[in-house]
């Protein structure tokens, strides 16, 4: 695709000049590389991307957008972009220069910069003896994670990350700048905490951190060929696994790079990963059924708690990838074979990992006081990933990710988890009626003229069944 600046160009010239980090239009020299998403499948082509250096400046980029007629997307690193579809007539905020973190050990209350990401706060908070609820990959942004729900190692004990967050800083439609928490503008915190980006640009994220200073974490890996033995095993053990248990599931098929490790080059693999928030012994018994499979390798061990952002081994840096994810109700007999029969060995599968994360325990429940995203049913989050380094592979591997969710299906409830939906969706099948007619009201409160755009909108009236066109 050739760049074209398109009618866009003199409205949003009307930025330069707001941000100390640089204003780029297309045309500009460092347009493409300011506009790069994480997923480098993903042509994002906005109309401007601004790069502030504090909330001062994303205010006045706001407002700035909102007398030139443009809409404004807020990214940090740009993961989850693709959804966003056609920006030409939107601005991305891009928070990356704002990154920081600030650890309030007495409170156990942690403050991340808008632009930072969960690495920087897992390793502040390790080096106290605490834990984040990240996910498996660190170099994802906090603000946008915690936002769409979540899902990570402390999971099933702890529930979804953002019913953790205490307080959320950011710019509002009219270039106001808020601080909300659960005493001030109630119903736009519940919202930012699950709701996903459609409210405004984040500047600051508070969020409680926990007295994890290590878990029994680790995972056992197998020649893919185990994989019809080691999924059933896995999945009777999961019915029996308490909440203080969170693992993973996963098919690999590894590329022969000098990055993997030597025996696992090249290799088709079965993983099993995860943490046990036990003492030792009780943990080696939990893991006793799945050890009798006899792995190649078995690094279940004490692992302190800022490790566990490196534990799933997801991409560190920007990658071309395609993606599709459902989430399972159950997974019997039926489901395994159909699983294997469409991603499993023998198969010719191209996608690097076919995997099944472990769901229950707190995630069923309600969290107290929480927000949008309270709960998070079904027994299993399934998700497909191939590498696209060529478009022709991007297609085939799609194509993959695609016909596995497909076949699923009939073991799949509605509304998948936001964060790994790497495609346009039907929103409103992610909430309960009346948890989307509220976020909706709180949506035309304080955006009724919905400039901000998010990968998975929230419109201003409940009407169900919208869904945002991509183009890649």
């Amino acid at each position: 695709m050739t760049s074209d600046i398109g009618s866009s160009a003199v409205p949003a010239a009307a930025l330069r000049g707001l941000c100390s980090g640089a204003v780029h239009l297309p045309g500009d020299a460092g347009y493409d590389t300011a506009r790069t998403a994480w997923n480098l499948v993903v042509d994002q082509r906005p109309a401007a991307v601004c790069l502030p250096a504090n909330p001062d400046e994303v205010a006045d980029v706001v407002r700035a957008a909102t007398a030139a007629g443009l809409r404004v997307a807020g990214q940090t690193t740009g993961h989850n972009a693709a959804p966003l579809g056609d920006l030409s007539d939107t601005v991305i905020v891009r928070t990356s220069a704002m990154v920081g973190v600030t650890l309030d050990v007495e409170n156990r209350v942690m403050r991340a910069e808008g632009g930072t990401v969960w690495l920087d706060a897992v390793e502040e908070a390790g080096r106290r003896g605490l834990a984040t609820l990240h996910g498996s990959s660190p170099d994802v942004g906090i603000a946008g994670y915690s936002l769409g729900g979540g899902l990570g190692w402390y999971a099933r004990k702890l529930g979804l990350a953002c019913n953790s967050v205490t307080a959320v800083e950011l710019v509002t439609a009219d270039g106001s700048k808020l601080r909300v928490d659960a005493d001030h503008e109630p119903e736009l915190f519940w919202a930012l905490r699950g709701g996903g980006g459609s409210f405004g640009v984040v500047t600051a994220i508070e969020f409680s951190v926990h007295p994890i200073e290590s878990s029994f974490a680790g995972m056992m890996v197998w020649d893919q060929t185990k994989a019809e033995t080691v999924l059933p095993r896995w999945l009777e053990w999961c019915q029996d696994a308490p909440e203080s248990v969170t693992t993973s599931f996963r098919l690999l098929n590894l590329p022969p790079i000098p990055e993997i490790p030597e025996p696992f080059r090249g290799r088709s693999l079965t993983v099993i990963d995860g943490a046990v928030l036990e003492e030792d012994e009780r943990a080696g018994a939990l893991l006793r059924g799945l050890r009798e499979l006899g792995p190649e390798l078995d690094t279940f061990a004490r692992t302190p708690s800022a490790a566990l952002a490196h534990l799933h081994m997801d991409p560190e840096q920007p990658s071309p990838a395609v993606a599709d994810t459902t989430t399972l109700a159950d997974l019997p007999a039926a489901g395994v074979d159909t699983l294997l029969a469409t991603s499993g060995p023998g198969t010719g599968s191209i996608l690097l990992a076919a995997e099944l994360r472990q769901l229950g325990g707190a995630l069923t429940r309600p969290a107290p006081n929480g927000g949008a995203r309270s709960t998070f049913d079904g027994a299993f989050m399934f998700f497909a990933v191939a590498i696209a380094p060529t478009p022709e592979i991007a297609e085939l591997g799609r194509s993959q990710a695609e016909r596995v969710v497909e076949a699923l299906a009939p073991y799949s409830m509605p509304g998948p988890y936001l964060n790994f939906a790497e495609r346009s969706v039907d929103v409103s099948t992610c909430f309960d009626a009346d948890v989307w007619a509220r976020l909706c009201r709180v949506k035309a409160a304080v955006d009724p003229a919905d400039l901000f755009r998010a990968n998975h909108p929230v419109p201003t009236s409940a009407a169900p069944g919208e869904k945002t066109p991509v183009t890649t």
